[in-house]
């Protein structure tokens, strides 16, 4: 049976999955409701796209609603070209939820910047009750506190104890300020864990977070919590990355004196290495797009994130969302790190191909893909000034439809550089990409050119090594034009393939590379 709080009420018989009906105290109802909140800041995420999925197949398991609200106070990263692409991405899989910034609700706004007065309210009333105060201390100082105490080091509460008089004096001159809540100064924060049961935390590890920002906007840890109380949540599952946030979170609980939902941290997904460290961009594919574009079925992708720390009853690896949610307990999840395995999923993918559709069904999948006329009239007119027979085509497209080229070390090269001086300069470059917002020809045209420049490299020799890298081959159809049509998630991938090619950059190289490009071009996320 699934473990609840104490203060969770147990109604009814048993599911046909096993589980109970369950719901909190003074809820106005006793509907289950799970939630997803992606932060609209980058590609969509294959992480996003598994908590979206375990919290769908729970909340149908249950007859319940699956929320989508977007986590957009990052105002300097969010962008609602971001938002879209999450929301087409967990579409496009068929992750379909009931209330959303798109489709809205009973409990909107969806969107937290459009939420602002609501955490303000909130704000007010944790420094009405004593909960939480002004800080004043400003980035130098803050800086300063922690090269003295070393790394690791929290806040040293030099606010906490400003009397009124001091907080009306630095109001009074317009200082700037954040609002941090007050954390207990001992003893342990218990809480408890669907997967894990109880977890511990002693409070001196624990920090006055900052609930409120200088910008006025709140934190994760306040808009969080606000939210999923005001929006009926009554389970919050989502990545293992957040339990040691859960103190700040139950204390928050605590201070407004609301019900805690019911926690269920999932475990994170892995990279397929020695070390199985976290998923990342740098040894995998990450964005839903890549594989879209890569010609990964959705149901098949949706299938292999189901797998991830949990199995069918019966051990079938193919199943639908509606068999995984007919067959869900949260509590046989595995907390082993689920290992992302492309080969499997390419195994699994190959299944549904084979399996679900005939050649014709087959065809119009192709047709719906990349062969039809839109993509076609992309790729005509950079293909046709080399064209000397028809069936040149196949030779000069194939990087257009492939998803590795498979690239020759040994080929990629640049005129007066060594491979140990390349790799750095295809890295940086790698990391100026993913700041791109736009990847249009123009750009991409404009940005090489800039780096050919700041690396003091000929424009041309310093291209030389991306058509390899891209298209596996020294000759290729126009650079920039090619890269738009190829899409900057399957650019960015081919890109990371030939840096692995040639032997990859080792941690302590990495560090330091870090350290010049932050020199050259202000840090990775300017």
């Amino acid at each position: 049976m699934t473990r609840v709080p104490a203060s969770w009420i147990i109604v009814g018989y048993p599911s046909p999955t096993g589980l109970f009906t369950v719901y909190r105290e003074g809820f106005m109802s006793a509907e289950i409701r799970t939630r997803v909140a992606p932060s609209p800041t980058g590609d969509p995420h294959v992480g996003t796209a598994y908590q979206a999925l375990f919290n769908l197949a729970f909340a149908k398991s249950q007859g319940g609603k699956f929320v989508l609200r977007i986590e957009d106070t990052d105002q300097v990263r969010s962008t609602r070209e971001s938002e879209q692409a999450i929301l087409d991405s967990l579409s496009w899989l068929g992750l379909q939820w009931d209330e959303g910034p798109d489709i809205g609700g009973p409990h909107g706004p969806y969107r937290q910047s459009e939420r602002t007065e609501i955490y303000r309210k909130h704000v007010d009333e944790l420094l009405e009750k004593g909960h939480a105060y002004r800080c004043f201390c400003t980035k130098e100082r803050l800086d300063e506190v922690r090269a003295q105490q070393g790394p690791g080091t929290g806040y040293d509460r030099l606010c906490r104890s400003k009397d009124e008089a001091a907080i009306k004096t630095h109001m009074d001159a317009g200082e700037a300020f954040v609002v941090r809540m007050k954390v207990p100064l001992e003893g342990e924060s218990v809480m408890h864990d669907l997967l894990r049961g109880e977890v511990r935390k002693e409070w001196s590890l624990v920090d006055d977070q900052v609930i409120l920002k200088s910008d006025g906007y709140p934190t994760y840890h306040l808009a969080n919590v606000v939210d999923d109380h005001l929006m009926e949540i009554s389970h919050v599952i989502r990545g293992e990355e957040w339990i040691n946030s859960v103190p700040k979170h139950l204390k928050l609980y605590e201070y407004f004196g609301w019900e805690p939902p019911v926690f269920c941290h999932l475990p994170l997904l892995r990279n397929d290495d020695a070390n199985k460290t976290k998923l990342s961009k740098r040894k995998n594919p990450t964005s839903i797009h890549y594989f879209r574009k890569a010609g990964f079925l959705p149901e098949a992708m949706v299938n292999f994130l189901g797998m991830m720390g949990w199995i069918m009853p019966d051990g079938e690896e193919k199943f639908s969302v509606e068999t995984m949610a007919q067959n869900l307990k949260l509590e046989d999840i595995s907390l082993g790190g689920p290992v992302f395995d492309i080969a499997k999923l390419r195994w699994l993918n190959g299944r549904y191909l084979r399996e679900d559709h005939d050649p014709k069904a087959l065809q119009t999948k192709l047709e719906a893909w990349s062969l039809n006329s839109d993509y076609y009239a992309k790729i005509v007119p950079l293909v046709q000034p080399r064209l000397e027979t028809l069936s040149d085509w196949g030779r000069l497209t194939g990087p257009f439809f492939m998803d590795d080229v498979a690239p020759d070390p040994e080929a990629i090269v640049m005129k007066g550089k060594t491979t140990e001086e390349l790799l750095p300069l295809l890295q940086m470059t790698l990391w100026e990409l993913d700041k791109l917002r736009a990847f249009d020809e123009q750009t991409l045209k404009d940005l090489f050119s800039r780096l050919s420049e700041t690396f003091e490299v000929k424009l041309r020799d310093f291209n030389g090594p991306f058509y390899v890298a891209l298209a596996g081959t020294k000759v290729w159809t126009p650079l920039f034009a090619s890269m738009e049509v190829l899409g900057a998630d399957m650019v960015r991938m081919r890109i990371r393939r030939a840096i692995d090619a040639m032997g990859g950059i080792s941690g302590k190289k990495m560090k330091k590379l870090e350290k010049e490009y932050q020199s050259k071009f202000g840090g990775r996320n300017a």
